[in-house]
């Protein structure tokens, strides 16, 4: 199996190559050179299966055995799954007859990354360690600069994976102040010498276009030798294909007795900021998994449910005008319904589920780059190279001028196979109530509360035969503030007593260490990663602000 961008061009690279380098050269993502099917017999020969036998069985369609053995394979996914809190890894619990919540965070930090970030980690430790043990005596080794963007989850799910991991040093910009505390404690409060956190005065966008900046620097990567951690990177997509196939399982003996899980329709529902947890769904769907459509749930960051509604991809309802001239409900403005400021800069609200706080969606081009391929003409070779052309062409007018209008063909294929709702902060606080005064009580964060909400409104237009299983992102104690505000009027319920972890119990006041960056600039980005990796990687440890 070899990958190439979606941006179109003759590289085609093996699965070390792309996932030690993240981000194609021309902008572009990888994606896989085609979508394998499942195994004739999966459904017999895979029932049975832990969440490690799932990852084995489905990663090694993507990893050629030339690459990573059937042995190494396991050995990599069983070091990355034992440190999970729960024997299923993902555990698929039951709310009612037609809803299924799949939780996903009962890994090392709590959210739903660490199920692709723990295994992102070993390979690169794995590909590094290969490449290193071939080296003559006193040659230089090869060293990773991995650098990444988070809106909350992704930071601490990637530093508990990379955290004192040899000739890795990993760097993790967050916006300052737009990360819950939680948050922020369990990235800054890890003082591992390898470990640096950068905190940038604006939003999660500005921080994903350093990013971007970063990779696109030729110079500057080639010389720190960059590795991505964000969903950007191909492993992880893959990884997160498994617990798709995981619940298609579990399902099965959470059913009625004589009813089987093929005589149903399975209609999953992602809370989606990135694109990534969902796209991973529909992998899982054309490789063969049956799934009735993907719902995609967003907040009032819109972007994709809009997109859905009218094809037009931009950062700003442009159909919308205020009084003041500003556009739409997720056009900048001072003072959204939670009290809390939009951002000029972007046009991205503040909620209560912060980790969904994105305009650009970075995965949805490789979505993008399935529609354009799927409406062009001629060859497999001939329509791979349109497809590039066109997302070029799309992603460039979208950075250029922060808006996209796709062809309805492209929008019609888009419809196919995903729905979208939008929920706002007064809904995803109802649901959080509704839920924990249900008949079986569940406590939802914020982002699995908008994933929930999505299904109500959905669910009213399913058959009656449809089954929803709403996928789970992040424990509610990393969302203390909106959880609590949403329960405050129940006698019964005790933050401290029915929420909060024992892992959680003191973080706030542990030791931090963190870089302030002023304003979001890629050069006082780069300032920082050549002031720490200039010295011997990993023990200097940076301190004091740009």
């Amino acid at each position: 199996m070899k990958y190439f961008s979606t941006r179109g061009g003759d590289e085609r690279l093996s699965f070390e190559e792309t996932v030690l380098t993240g981000l194609a050269p021309n902008g572009g993502l990888y994606i896989p050179e085609h979508i394998p099917s499942l195994p004739q017999n999966w459904k017999s020969d895979w029932k049975d299966y832990s969440f490690v036998d799932l990852s084995v069985a489905v990663l090694s369609l993507y990893i050629s055995p030339d690459e990573v053995s059937q042995a190494e394979l396991r050995q990599l996914v069983e070091k990355s799954y034992k440190t999970f809190r729960h024997p299923d890894v993902t555990p698929l619990k039951k709310l009612d007859d037609k809803t299924f919540v799949l939780e996903l965070f009962h890994g090392p930090t709590f959210a739903f990354k660490d199920v692709a970030l723990q295994l992102l980690g070993n390979l690169f430790e794995f590909f590094l360690l290969r490449r290193n043990a071939g080296k003559a005596e006193g040659e230089e080794p090869e060293r990773l600069t991995v650098v990444g963007a988070t809106s909350g989850d992704t930071g601490s799910a990637a530093i508990y994976g990379l955290r004192n991991k040899a000739n890795i040093s990993i760097f993790i910009l967050h916006p300052k102040g737009r990360v819950s505390p939680i948050q922020e404690a369990q990235m800054t409060t890890v003082t591992d010498a390898n470990v640096h956190n950068v905190a940038v005065k604006g939003t999660f966008d500005d921080c994903q276009d350093i990013l971007k900046s970063l990779f696109a620097d030729r110079e500057f990567n080639a010389t720190h030798r960059l590795a991505a951690v964000n969903s950007i990177n191909w492993a992880r997509i893959v990884a997160q294909t498994v617990y798709y196939f995981l619940s298609y399982f579990h399902l099965q003996s959470q059913l009625p007795a004589g009813t089987s899980v093929d005589d149903i329709e399975i209609q999953y529902v992602v809370p989606t900021g990135n694109f990534g947890d969902i796209l991973a769904g529909y992998y899982a769907k054309r490789m063969g998994l049956p799934m009735s459509k993907l719902v995609v749930a967003t907040n009032e960051n819109d972007i994709l449910a809009r997109f859905w509604k009218s094809g037009k991809y931009e950062k700003v309802d442009s159909t919308v005008t205020g009084d003041d001239g500003s556009s739409g409900p997720t056009a900048p403005v001072d003072g959204s319904s939670d009290g809390k400021q939009g951002t000029a800069s972007s046009g991205v609200r503040e909620t209560l589920s912060p980790a969904m706080d994105v305009m650009v969606s970075s995965n949805f081009e490789r979505l993008l780059w399935y529609l354009a391929f799927e409406n062009a003409s001629g060859t497999q070779p001939e329509k791979e190279a349109e497809a590039g052309k066109f997302l070029d062409g799309w992603m460039s007018g979208m950075k250029a001028n922060g808006r996209v209008e796709l062809p309805i063909a492209v929008l019609e294929s888009a419809r196919k196979d995903f729905l979208a709702e939008r929920i706002s902060d007064e809904e995803t606080l109802a649901t959080i109530q509704a839920y924990f005064g249900g008949n079986v009580p569940y406590i939802a964060d914020p982002h699995t509360a908008v994933a929930l909400a999505a299904s109500r409104i959905v669910a009213k237009d399913n058959s009656s035969n449809t089954h929803q299983i709403v996928l789970s992102t992040a424990h509610p104690a990393k969302f203390s503030e909106a959880v609590s505000r949403a329960l405050e009027g129940y006698q019964q319920f005790n933050f401290d007593r029915d929420v909060l972890p024992e892992e959680f119990r003191g973080l706030l006041e542990k030791e931090k260490r963190v870089i302030d960056v002023e304003r979001p600039d890629v050069e006082l980005v780069k300032a920082v990663i050549e002031r720490v990796v200039g010295h011997q990687a990993g023990k200097i440890k940076a301190a004091g602000s740009i």
